[in-house]
């Protein structure tokens, strides 16, 4: 029977160590590089086809579509915070009501942006403001992937639960799964079917049920073993409430950093398709880095997050200095993997020469930027862990506003130069600001 456990403040110590670190950010950071890979397979499935309008409409629909569900990344990141929190606390029972009301969340909004399909179709060739073929190809791909919303936010809450728990080489499992059917179905169907960027879209559609269903079946075998958590607690009000406030802070810097993307794509269109396509292709990099990056900062929600529900400050304080290290360490790494390996890659990734030429131009810029933006990667993992979302939220209006003034300067006296540049300020005013006000908050915390 589901009984709440007391509210009493109970310290319960652990150690964080490098291994510890390693053992969430390692497996976590295989987990996400399946998914800027499936980028990068979806780029060269359609690159094949050797027409930029193409590459343009998937990276306008890839937007698009990041834009209205990843701002629902809150139930990933929000569900990783509060359960790791607690499991800090030694309470399964709530570990298992978060779940389900993350399940609720996912459900509920994914059915209601598969609704409005139409206005979302009609807003991003609006907003994104392409040539006609590219539109074309955005319209025609988010179409199709939409259907996909409801599946791909259950995901996010499953994967929440199971980052939350420190269950890392999990997480790989699921996302391997996920993806990996993801590419299989899109390169059956669009090359050796034939179906286009339509064949990719149905593939996104097709490995996020399968991934679906293996989270469904791991957590379906896990809670027959073990109590069950009662409807009362699962909807407990001042939870929800909780839960309700932490998640909007989130959705806003989510959308926020969306924005941000959908911006730089719009304006990359604003200087040709050839352009946008060698953007596109360099984002693909950054997303390698940024997913790597969030194998740490991952590591660090977890492990903050524990350690505030623990009531552990010492914990809290390793887990900052030793995801930060790895962090940077990481980030070095893939600079100078993208800086030696980028040409080659950009070749790979598309066979039309322009935009070979274009994208390597700008290589420098995406090989830097996992430097510029490993603090705000880690921090966010910091933040989210200690659910600290307010100020997260804050601190991310405050580096959108200063990406759109140099967005307006930079990219007139510089063009796509100055596009690129802008984004590296974002990244850093998001890192730095965050880390500046760490010692007030953890004081705050900690003395509660």
């Amino acid at each position: 029977m589901d009984h709440a456990q007391p509210q009493a403040r109970v310290t319960h110590p652990f150690r964080v160590t490098n291994r510890l670190v390693l053992s969430i950010a390692l497996p976590m950071t295989l987990a996400y590089l399946t998914t800027p890979l499936l980028g990068i397979a979806d780029t060269a499935i359609v690159g094949q086809y050797g027409d930029a309008a193409l590459l343009g409409g998937l990276a306008a629909g890839a937007i698009v579509f990041d834009v209205v569900f990843t701002t629902f990344n809150f139930l990933r990141s929000g569900t990783t915070g509060l359960v790791a929190q607690a499991y800090g606390q030694a309470n399964a029972l709530e570990e298992q009501a978060i779940l389900w009301r993350a399940l609720l969340v996912a459900l509920v909004a994914g059915l209601l942006v598969v609704l409005a399909g139409p206005l979302i179709i009609a807003g991003g060739a609006y907003f994104m403001d392409a040539g006609p073929e590219v539109t074309a190809a955005m319209e025609a791909y988010v179409a199709i992937r939409i259907f996909a919303a409801p599946i791909s936010l259950i995901n996010y809450a499953i994967l929440g639960y199971v980052l939350g728990r420190g269950e890392g080489a999990l997480g790989l499992v699921l996302q391997v799964v996920l993806n990996g059917a993801n590419i299989a179905l899109s390169m059956y169907l669009a090359l050796s079917l034939g179906w286009g960027i339509e064949g990719v879209a149905w593939g996104t559609v097709g490995g996020e049920a399968i991934g679906m269903l293996s989270g469904f079946a791991v957590l379906a075998r896990r809670f027959r073993q073990g109590p069950r958590v009662s409807l009362r607690r699962v909807f407990d009000t001042h939870q929800l409430v909780r839960m309700v406030a932490m998640n909007r802070d989130i959705m806003i810097r989510s959308f926020s950093l969306l924005a941000a993307f959908a911006l730089f794509t719009r304006q990359g269109a604003q200087f040709g398709t050839v352009t946008l396509a060698a953007n596109a292709v360099l984002l693909n990099f950054f997303l390698v880095a940024g997913y790597f990056l969030d194998g740490t900062a991952t590591a660090a929600e977890q492990l903050a997050g524990r350690a505030v529900g623990a009531r552990y400050r010492p914990a809290f304080l390793s887990s900052v200095r030793l995801t930060m290290a790895w962090g940077f360490g990481f980030a070095i790494l893939m600079s100078l993997f993208f800086l030696l390996a980028g040409e080659a890659l950009i070749a790979f990734i598309t066979t039309a020469q322009e935009v070979r030429t274009a994208a390597n131009t700008f290589l420098p810029w995406a090989a830097l930027i996992s430097i510029s933006g490993v603090l705000a990667f880690q921090m966010d993992g910091v933040f989210i862990g200690a659910t600290w979302s307010r100020d997260m939220r804050n601190m991310m209006l405050l580096s959108f506003a200063l990406y759109l003034a140099c967005l307006f300067v930079l990219t007139r006296a510089f063009g796509n130069h100055g596009l690129w540049a802008a984004f590296h300020v974002l990244l850093l005013v998001r890192g730095f600001s965050l880390f500046a006000i760490v010692p007030s908050r953890m004081r705050r915390t900690f003395a509660e």
